[in-house]
């Protein structure tokens, strides 16, 4: 009985020492052709930088920053699903919000480039359907677009706010002071906008005359001469 245990256990030992290798090698060609169509995508959206798309997790939150969701919210959910997510009984919860995180984002990424929620259903598709969704955003021959309507958690906490430099700020995303007539501040070497009640000269460089005083006018009309008085009767 003793020795059959012991078979099994090292026969199990040995598809252990098997399957792991192949899994860290599928895993690492996973990685390496998602971090190139990302690099693509980034390319497409104007990032700088083209390492930017091969750092683990900071990949991820720049593509959340283009799909309009703060990058921080990104990071809770990857931190909630690799630590609370191995939590008995409820770490399910926390895998399910990760999920609707990376929903959201992709959403709004695959709207700059075209792309309709239905591609989203690639990620149905087990192990191949990110890698797929993210090929046909990297080489469809759609142009990156950011001038969609605002997103629906544009004014929550969910909105980025953010400004990384080289990543291009996605309208709405972090508004800028506001300038004369809202179109935000004046450009280099342009004039001041000018205070509230000012009133243009006239053309020519010539000052309007100022306004006539209220009352009656005065006798003979304006620019008439005054007329003399009658001379008494003798």
């Amino acid at each position: 009985m003793y020795s059959e245990y012991s078979d099994s256990g090292a026969a199990y030992l040995a598809l252990l020492l098997i399957l792991i290798p192949i899994i860290l090698i599928f895993s690492l060609i996973f990685y390496v052709i998602g971090a190139f169509f990302l690099m693509k995508v980034f390319d497409k959206a104007g990032v700088q930088g083209k390492w930017r798309a091969w750092v683990p997790v900071y990949n991820t939150m720049v593509l959340g920053k283009l799909g309009d969701l703060s990058p921080w919210v990104v990071l809770g959910a990857v931190v909630a699903t690799g630590v609370l997510g191995q939590i008995p009984v409820i770490g399910w919860i926390f895998s399910i919000v990760a999920i609707v995180v990376v929903v959201m984002y992709s959403w709004r990424v695959g709207l700059k480039l075209g792309k309709d929620w239905y591609y989203l259903l690639l990620f149905l598709i087990p192990g191949i359907g990110a890698l797929i969704w993210l090929g046909i955003l990297a080489f469809g021959s759609s142009r990156w677009n950011p001038n969609i309507p605002p997103s629906p958690w544009a004014n929550t906490f969910l909105a980025d706010k953010t400004v990384w430099q080289g990543i291009p700020v996605q309208p709405g995303a972090a508004a800028g002071p506001a300038g004369y007539a809202g179109s935000g501040p004046a450009a280099p070497g342009s004039y001041p906008p000018p205070p509230a009640g000012y009133t243009p000269p006239a053309p020519g460089g010539s000052t309007p005359p100022p306004p006539a005083p209220d009352g009656p006018a005065a006798p003979g009309g304006p620019g008439e001469p005054p007329t003399a008085p009658d001379a008494p009767r003798s």
